[in-house]
């Protein structure tokens, strides 16, 4: 599946290197902004007593 992402971009293989650099980087930052925060309000319990 890499391989034929790696076949469709264009240009020679360091522009490939800076394209997938850049795409990367946004993904993780989408990730840390707004998928993690969300996650973590709706999947972690609020409050939890332990023998309560």
């Amino acid at each position: 599946m890499y391989l034929a992402l790696w076949r469709v971009l264009p240009g020679p293989v360091w522009v490939r290197v800076l394209i997938v650099t850049v795409l990367v980087v946004a993904v993780l930052a989408v990730l840390v902004e707004w998928v993690f925060p969300w996650a973590a309000e709706t999947l972690l319990p609020q409050e939890s007593t332990v023998g309560g």
